[in-house]
């Protein structure tokens, strides 16, 4: 990073304005390598430590993290009949255009990646580079062996025949089984009509997994929290590794 004025530095995440980063290093609130700097103009740089209040400061313009969808809540930028995931985004990272990587349906829950890396968004979802995911579905009817070989044969539907899917059956019943599936597409209801067309309705499904990224059981419905740089780094090296696959 080359080196920026004190006040551009505290405001390239967006979680604040320019103003209100000058106005908090006016205040003495901002110190950099743990001296107090009160000249919003002061430049830092690489491996400058800043701090605001006490808290280091996430100066990245670019932005990733996860959150933890809802049922009932729409992945759309906006709509003016339902809530949308929008709605659980800070304005301070709205600012950032931070958006949603693919999408989940209304009633569907689970890690949902959003960010402002358009590269990184597009090559997570472009054809053929898809990362693998991992989902919870809980279904009517008892699942068997001969849904497991379907789904890892690819399951026909009426406009497509998916590619070959990870179905683990964890319980099973004549009322209801749950199973966790793996796919590396996300079309349209994909995971829904797969069950459908084997005769199963799904009951709830939950994205327990993207690529990498595992949702922790700690942040709970509608938390969001950034994604740590080992986190990034593990989603680039997905993407790079899907790459090779298709090549």
């Amino acid at each position: 990073m080359s080196a920026v004025r004190l006040d551009k530095y505290l405001a390239q995440s967006g979680e604040r304005t320019r103003s209100q980063a000058a106005r908090a290093v006016r205040d003495g609130l901002v110190q950099v390598n743990g001296a107090t700097v009160r000249d919003p103009a002061v430049k830092v740089g690489e491996g400058d430590e800043v701090t605001l209040a006490g808290e280091p400061v996430h100066d990245e313009a670019v932005q990733y993290y996860m959150l933890h969808k809802p049922a009932g809540v729409l992945t759309a930028a906006r709509d003016g009949r339902a809530p949308t995931v929008m709605d659980l985004v800070p304005p301070a990272l709205l600012r950032r255009h931070v958006l949603p990587v693919g999408r989940l349906d209304k009633d569907t829950t689970g890690l949902l990646l959003l960010t402002n890396d358009g590269a990184l968004a597009h090559a997570l979802l472009a054809p053929g580079r898809h990362v693998w995911k991992r989902y919870v579905a809980r279904v009517t009817g008892r699942l068997d062996g001969e849904d497991v070989a379907a789904f890892a044969a690819g399951v026909s539907l009426s406009d497509f025949t998916a590619l070959p899917a990870g179905l683990t059956v964890l319980s099973a019943d004549e009322e209801e089984s749950r199973a966790a599936v793996e796919v590396r597409e996300g079309k349209y209801h994909q995971i829904k009509r797969m069950f459908s067309a084997r005769g199963h309705e799904v009951v709830a499904l939950h994205r327990a997994s993207f690529g990498p990224l595992r949702l922790p059981d700690d942040l709970p419905p509608g938390g969001l929290r950034r994604l740590a740089p080992g986190e990034v780094a593990a989603l680039r090296a997905a993407v790079l590794k899907s790459s090779d696959k298709e090549g």
